[in-house]
């Protein structure tokens, strides 16, 4: 009994003396603290940390950081795809290959570079690698560049239907070649390049009596040939029921006006360079010139009317 009036005294309290009294209005309030029977202490929503309880009086639970597992790495591709060993010969193909640009382009500038030391001792070498596939028509530091414009004209022999011999005047190649280039935003290789560097074989290849040095040589003879015999066949050089039997070719060389500055006084006649005539016709095109054979058949013919 003692007990259940201590308790009883606790909730209700003391008085101000420290005697039993009857509970005040600040003890009422905090014996009864709400309708619904709870304490007011507890009641959910009203006091507690801010996040860990709602509305409802349910606990919010705070999802816990988690770490974002990396992404998987694709797969390997290029040499890192291969098996060791393939890539040990990958990579020495590379080398390779590394090892021959770097020695075809020091070839290529020795054949371009002015003349030295290691060109006078291994210019034959420099020479086969580059003929005639890597050939250079410049030259690097050239002292004195082309100052002269040069064209190339060609005339034929012109077989008649009727038995006769015709001589066609000159065709002026370099001039329909410059012509096709004018207001062309895109020439072809073969209109720019054909027959220069047909006619820088020849003189490159043929002393100065134009007689041929080596194999080379006749090579460019016989390129002139078929250039010759398409560029007139274009012109329709041989007309109707004609038939080209021999061509001619030359040069015709005018030196390019210096600036006014300059002071230098050139030449402004045109030197010409002709060469003899070559035969095209299939039984007597042997490779050689032909510069006489049409004189020696002239001959033999006037020698048996004359027995007959």
């Amino acid at each position: 009994m003692d007990a259940y009036d201590k308790g009883s005294d606790a909730r209700q309290g003391l008085g101000r003396d420290g005697g039993e009294g009857p509970p005040g209005p600040d003890d009422a309030a905090e014996q009864t603290g709400g309708s619904d029977g709870t304490e007011e202490a507890s009641a959910p929503g009203e006091t507690g940390e801010t996040g860990k309880t709602g509305k409802t009086g349910e606990p919010v639970e705070v999802p816990e950081a988690r770490e974002v597992p990396e992404a998987p790495s694709g797969p390997r591709t290029g040499v890192a795809a291969l098996s060791p060993r393939y890539q040990v010969g990958a990579v020495a193909a590379l080398v390779a290959v590394a090892v021959a640009v770097c020695a075809h382009i020091g070839l290529v500038f020795l054949h371009v570079a002015p003349s030295n030391t290691l060109t006078k001792e291994h210019g034959s070498a420099v020479d086969e690698w580059v003929f005639p596939e890597f050939e250079q028509n410049w030259k690097l530091f050239a002292p004195n560049p082309l100052q002269q414009n040069v064209a190339v004209q060609v005339r034929a022999e012109v077989g008649t239907a009727d038995g006769g011999i015709r001589t066609t005047g000159w065709y002026d190649l370099s001039a329909e070649d410059g012509r096709a280039i004018d207001g062309n935003p895109l020439p072809s290789h073969t209109v720019q390049n054909e027959l220069r560097r047909a006619w820088d074989f020849f003189v490159s290849s043929h002393d100065s009596e134009d007689r041929p040095v080596g194999l080379r040589g006749s090579l460019s003879e016989t390129y002139l040939r078929r250039i010759a015999l398409l560029r007139l066949d274009r012109n329709g050089a041989a007309g109707p029921g004609g038939v080209v039997e021999r061509v001619q070719y030359r040069s015709r060389t005018t030196n390019v006006e210096p600036p006014p500055w300059s002071g230098e006084k050139v030449s402004d006649r045109p030197t010409y360079r002709e060469l003899p005539w070559w035969s095209v016709t299939p039984e007597r095109d042997d490779g050689n010139r032909d510069d006489g054979n049409r004189k020696d058949g002239a001959r033999k013919d006037a020698g048996e009317r004359g027995a007959a």
